[in-house]
């Protein structure tokens, strides 16, 4: 399991897919991507989304993510996404009273038990109290990382051009 930290995006995107019959049909999906603003993540979306549809698509909502953080699975098999809520408990050492705090995390999974074990699998690693209160199925097609693009990609010139003289 890998987790990264970000600033994530949920957007739903609407557009004409064809099913399975060969049909038509209007889906709206919901992919996550990380950016540092609504319009950055527009932007990313509409960059993502161009490359698997075909015509027109709309973006329909664009709204901050409830989580920062991400695990994500190297297994093939792990197609879904769960939402974790964690709560963390903690000893106030001026009054020694257990504090709680919750977080919540997007976690990669084939299903329940295996988002229940990657959570674990992630947790394990630190040395905070936890106790994992729910995990539930999102709707989340893909999450989009950010990655640097070449200057190439960016339509950019090279720092320098290589000149022939004659």
């Amino acid at each position: 399991m890998e987790s990264r930290t970000a600033i994530w995006f949920e957007t739903s995107i609407k557009y004409t897919k064809i099913g399975e019959d060969g049909q038509d049909k209007d889906v709206t999906e919901i992919y996550v991507v990380d950016a540092l603003s609504f319009t950055e993540a527009e932007n990313r979306i509409t960059e993502e989304v161009s490359l698997f549809t075909r015509g027109d698509f709309d973006v329909k909502k664009i709204s901050k993510a409830s989580y920062k953080e991400i695990f994500f699975s190297e297994k093939d098999s792990d197609d879904r996404w769960y939402k974790a809520k964690l709560v963390f408990i903690t000893i106030n050492e001026k009054t020694g009273k257990e504090e709680q705090s919750s977080c919540v995390y997007l976690v990669q999974a084939a299903s329940f038990h295996a988002a229940l074990k990657n959570v674990d699998s992630v947790m394990s690693q630190g040395m905070q109290d936890y106790e994992i209160h729910s995990i539930t199925e999102t709707k989340i097609i893909d999450v989009y990382e950010y990655k640097k693009k070449s200057a190439k990609q960016d339509n950019q010139k090279p720092e320098y051009e290589e000149t022939s003289e004659k």
